[in-house]
């Protein structure tokens, strides 16, 4: 994850850079070292570093590293002929490498050569089963294919694997939800707050999946997730507030109203949306005003 600093540290070489301040390549440097993509100006930048003979022997052992930062992003903007350039470079100076056969794979891969990428992906994981890289280049390319229940499959073989991949298991859990398979987004997001309990958005997810499936039990879990976000994020986030009310509602319809804990809970969730939007939205306090009538809260 990407620090505040970082971020501003970013942001401002890239500021610099674009208006002509120089720092190009501690820009593409830090872009690599974040593991960020970035790919437009990634692109632009680089070539203008590796088109100069003087600049890009400069940078010594580093100039192979930047023609494969550019490759990638000449990908991912489907400048086809700038990636096959700068692969071919690589080939040269690394001919058995597995790295550079990697992105050759990823070549074919965005030319739509499927059959060929996929046997060169097959080829790879013979030599190194755990290349992360390649593994996930699998999904993406059953995703791209339209393939939503390979992609399914993959990400679960590559969760066998690396379990601690937080972004894979949210790429699940998301497909997961867009098929509304909403029991095998639940567990996911279950793993992702096992293993980031501070991180609020999990929590939240995990709210929004319980309460869309529904049943008192999970409503009632829905609600603590709700809670915690809200704690996580010091009363700020808005949308758990809501959530809060939505499970209040939908508990006291299935208890006959019987829990007075929950009406007190609701009660001051209501009070801090009304609250917000009278800082943020005033114009529309009337329409939550009567979205709260609505859920019987006020």
């Amino acid at each position: 994850m990407v620090t505040k600093t970082e971020q501003s540290q970013l942001q401002q070489l890239e500021n610099q850079v674009e208006n002509g301040g120089g720092g190009a390549w501690e820009y593409l440097s830090l872009v690599r070292k974040l593991k960020l993509r970035r790919s437009d100006k990634v692109l632009k930048h680089g070539l203008t570093i590796l088109n100069d003979p003087k600049k890009r022997s400069a940078l010594g052992p580093e100039e192979w590293s930047l023609y494969e930062q550019v490759a990638i992003a000449a990908l991912d903007c489907q400048c086809l002929d700038v990636a096959k350039d700068c692969i071919k470079v690589l080939q040269k100076k690394f001919p058995d490498s597995k790295r550079v056969g990697r992105l050759e794979a990823m070549l074919l891969e965005a030319k739509g050569s499927w059959a060929e990428a996929e046997k060169a992906y097959s080829s790879l994981l013979e030599d190194n089963p755990l290349d992360q890289v390649i593994n996930m280049r699998r999904v993406a390319m059953s995703k791209a294919r339209g393939d939503i229940l390979g992609a399914i499959d993959w990400l679960n073989k590559y969760l066998e694997i690396f379990m601690a991949d937080h972004d894979a298991w949210r790429e699940l859990a998301e497909i997961y939800v867009s098929l509304q398979m909403y029991k095998q987004a639940a567990f996911c997001y279950e793993e992702l707050i096992l293993s980031q309990p501070m991180i609020p958005q999990h929590h939240l997810a995990y709210a929004d999946v319980l309460y869309t499936i529904g049943g008192l039990e999970n409503l009632q879990t829905a609600k603590k997730y709700y809670a915690s976000t809200i704690e996580l994020t010091g009363g700020k986030n808005t949308r758990a507030l809501y959530g809060i009310c939505l499970c209040t509602c939908a508990i006291g319809q299935l208890t006959k109203g019987k829990n007075n804990e929950d009406k007190e809970i609701s009660g001051l969730a209501a009070a801090a949306l009304e609250k917000d939007y009278k800082q943020i939205s005033p114009d529309k306090l009337s329409l939550l005003g009567s979205t709260l009538k609505t859920l019987k809260i006020q």
